[in-house]
């Protein structure tokens, strides 16, 4: 299997690092956090327009650079090392992959507005009864003449006050954990009947508690086929899993390299705390946790376009990884640091945090191990 990036990767990876490290400091990010909005709309313009950032993953047809998942895996590492609170996740990542992958009447104008930078979106799916069973949905679309009338409330929908439109899931037929009568739609966020309340997460990310009453949707609005959505969505999720990887080995990476750099500069008896053998042994053990999920990311970036099973297993067996590799490398951060690595102050107890919801996003260690293994096992597991 090839590893090597083409020459198109590494410039996009150094056009990226050289806007995170000029344009995106520990500075910049604590005021675009503790701003009112939360994020920095003249820098998603600056992806946009002048570095041409949104557009990596998507077709040349459609305005993209003709690149896909490798691409996006390279631009969430940057990310990550920044801690980048703009929705590249929800909008190019998420949005990008149910119009590419599902098409649908507008598909082709949205993905423009994506690359263009005026569109964001935010992927509204998680139900408070749902936990991490994509086909648990209480959330309803019944049919009204060509269109749907949409139902229900959507929790922790990261991004979703920045969003001009929202990706949402909800259920068209069936019962409520069916696999079948799954639907997607596209909706504009200030759609009539919309009701939101926002708030602060706890890695500087902003979400949203939505409430969907009697919404009014066209037949343009599907994604995909109608109660046939969930394999689309589970493709998409996989394919969101495989970039929070790279997000994740971006954060880690500085994490460990901050731990190094304090290490190396705290004295306690009269020498660095680096010179202790057990702190070293610690550190090297976070090099090989950051390593191995590397590998895994990698793995399961590339194995996006392989079969379902072949996909879930690779992504499930690479969520499995950087979720424990991120608790060990954030705690150990946090440790070595001492008290001082939870301050607000201080940058390392941030990425901490990150890589504390990352470990949590889209099913938890516990999740896609028992993925993995009914996957493997079928009706042996």
């Amino acid at each position: 299997m090839d590893f090597n990036f083409t020459d198109e990767q590494n410039m996009l990876r150094d056009t990226v690092a050289k806007f995170v490290q000029n344009q995106y400091d520990w500075d910049t990010r604590r005021a675009i956090v503790k701003s009112a909005a939360g994020w920095r709309p003249d820098l998603w313009k600056v992806m946009a327009e002048e570095l041409g950032i949104l557009g990596a993953p998507f077709a040349e047809d459609l305005g993209g650079l003709g690149g896909g998942a490798v691409d996006n895996m390279i631009v969430m590492e940057e990310f990550g090392k920044g801690l980048v609170v703009e929705p590249y996740l929800g909008t190019v990542v998420i949005a990008g992959g149910f119009l590419s992958h599902g098409g649908g009447a507008q598909s082709a104008e949205l993905i423009g507005s994506i690359i263009g930078g005026e569109a964001t979106f935010a992927f509204a799916y998680a139900e408070p009864q749902g936990r991490y069973n994509l086909a648990d949905l209480t959330t309803t679309a019944k049919k009204d003449g060509a269109g749907f009338v949409l139902n229900g409330r959507k929790a922790v929908v990261v991004g979703a006050p920045w969003a001009s439109h929202l990706i949402v899931t909800a259920r068209t037929s069936g019962g409520q954990r069916d696999a079948k009568g799954v639907t997607v739609f596209v909706v504009p966020a200030d759609a009539a009947g919309i009701t939101r309340r926002d708030y602060p997460t706890v890695d500087g990310l902003r979400a949203s508690e939505i409430q969907f009453d009697n919404v009014k949707l066209g037949a343009d609005a599907v994604i995909g086929t109608v109660d046939n959505g969930l394999p689309l969505i589970e493709r998409v999720t996989d394919e969101a899993i495989a970039a929070l990887g790279a997000e994740a080995v971006g954060a880690m990476r500085t994490a460990h390299a901050m731990t190094i750099d304090y290490a190396r500069q705290r004295k306690q008896f009269g020498v660095p705390i680096s010179s202790f053998q057990v702190l070293q042994h610690r550190m090297v053990d976070m090099f090989m946790h950051v390593e191995q999920s590397v590998s895994m990311t990698y793995m399961a970036t590339l194995k996006l376009d392989e079969s379902d099973e072949e996909r879930k297993k690779a992504v499930s067996a690479a969520k499995v990884q950087i979720g424990k590799a991120c608790k060990f490398v954030g705690q150990s951060a946090i440790q070595i640091h001492g008290g001082m690595g939870m301050t607000d102050e201080l940058a390392v107890g941030h990425y901490f945090k990150r890589c504390t919801m990352i470990e949590g996003l889209f099913g938890s260690v516990d999740h896609h191990l028992r993925r993995y293994e009914t996957l493997s096992l079928g009706e042996a597991a």
